[in-house]
């Protein structure tokens, strides 16, 4: 297919993608629980595109450690990526923090027990020592049954790493795996044809399981200055520091058109790793040198969590503000480190959204059972936040090939 078909058809993609979320938010505005019976559709579209994600992240990361040569280049290459990742993730979490202390959202609202205490009792007990820990794991079968990426990347690290030191690297081992990436990519162009469905049936059966419009809207309006403090946090950390990057890689509209249809689909699935593939598509599409993608982009689904700890900030401080609780200068700081470095692992930890706002809340001793507050609209507030973090992997790729 030439060019401008392939630009045809991916903007049409688009277009049907955008129709099916807006159309399934009103459907399940509308007709309420009755859609989760289409739920099924949704979980097998993101079914599908998990399938991929393994295959495609061994192959791109062993493909972009090969390119790169001089095995040296590795450690060059992984510091740039992790040294912005931090940095974009700790001024997510500043951003939340200076926001949650101007609106005070949890000003007015009495806490006293909730319907998370069952459920903080089920997490498992986690520490920020688990963090290096989940860099490897004994299984990687089971890691990645678990779509636990960490380990994945560790292990196709040290793989391409050794192949780049093999007489054979530009025989069979090398085309093996280069030919994988280039059959992965094709495999999901053919998925993304199920994309607007698959949208349609987890925007609608979220909203639907959340009792249609008129429940959720009630359940908005009970917390709604937190909703707005979180969408709004995420919109200047998008809008301004996102927009400022770009300006610096020399790209612009062009590029957030080419990423769209992936933060789309993070909207929809609301899981990082499950976008991966679409992410890495885009990203190819809009001229992304192939080591950025194949490199930075998976290595970003895994630990690059902006949204996710702007958001984990911002509700600490809410439920603090719920119970009355005024946290000192020191206890924020607390607050801001624990955040930033636990949105950072947080990939690597089993159930990571709660696991990740129990470990800030104990790190300053604010009561766990405060989540419960939140979860009625955590379904919602995911897809904003998971948009930013594939929207902060994508800037990512195009900072890093810059300054490669």
């Amino acid at each position: 297919m030439n060019n401008s078909g392939a630009q045809k058809n991916s903007e049409t993609l688009l277009i049907s993608i955008v129709i099916a979320a807006v159309l399934g938010l009103i459907c399940g505005a509308l007709f309420g629980t009755k859609m989760t019976s289409i739920s099924w559709v949704g979980t097998f579209f993101l079914n599908c595109l998990k399938m991929t994600i393994v295959p495609l992240v061994v192959s791109a990361i062993i493909c972009s450690v090969g390119s790169l040569g001089d095995i040296r280049n590795l450690g060059k290459i992984g510091f740039r990526t992790v040294f912005y990742y931090t940095c974009t993730t700790a001024i997510a979490v500043a951003i939340g923090l200076v926001m949650v202390n101007i609106i005070n959202p949890g000003d007015g609202i009495s806490l006293i027990d909730t319907s998370a205490t069952q459920i903080s009792k089920e997490v498992t007990e986690s520490s920020l020592s688990d963090i290096p820990l989940s860099l490897v794991s004994p299984n990687l079968i089971q890691a990645a049954s678990n779509t636990k990426l960490l380990p994945i990347i560790t292990f196709s690290l040290l793989l391409g790493a050794a192949i780049t030191t093999l007489d054979t690297k530009n025989n069979t081992i090398d085309k093996f795996f280069n030919n994988l990436n280039a059959a992965m990519m094709q495999i999901i162009t053919w998925l993304m044809y199920l994309a607007p469905v698959g949208i349609f049936s987890l925007i609608s059966s979220k909203l639907g399981g959340a009792g249609g419009g008129e429940a959720f809207w009630s359940e908005i309006t009970a917390v709604g200055k937190y909703v707005f403090t979180v969408i709004v946090g995420l919109g200047i950390h998008c809008l301004f520091l996102f927009c400022l990057l770009l300006i610096m890689t020399n790209r612009g509209q062009e590029f957030l058109k080419g990423m769209s249809r992936a933060l789309l689909t993070a909207f929809g699935t609301a899981s990082s790793s499950a976008t991966l593939p679409v992410t890495m598509e885009c990203a190819l599409q809009t001229d992304m040198n192939q080591k950025s993608v194949r490199f930075v982009l998976p290595l970003g689904a895994t630990i690059n969590m902006d949204g996710t700890a702007l958001y984990e900030a911002v509700a600490v401080m809410f439920i603090a503000q719920a119970y009355g609780i005024e946290l000192t200068t020191i206890q924020q700081v607390i607050v801001f480190i624990t955040a930033t470095f636990a949105a950072i692992g947080a990939a690597g930890i089993p159930q990571a959204g709660l696991v990740t706002m129990v470990l800030v809340l104990s790190a300053v001793n604010l009561p766990t059972e405060g989540i419960g507050i939140l979860l009625a609209v955590d379904w919602f507030l995911d897809r904003f936040r998971t948009a930013t973090n594939v929207w902060g992997d994508s800037v990512g790729g195009a900072i890093v090939e810059k300054y490669l």
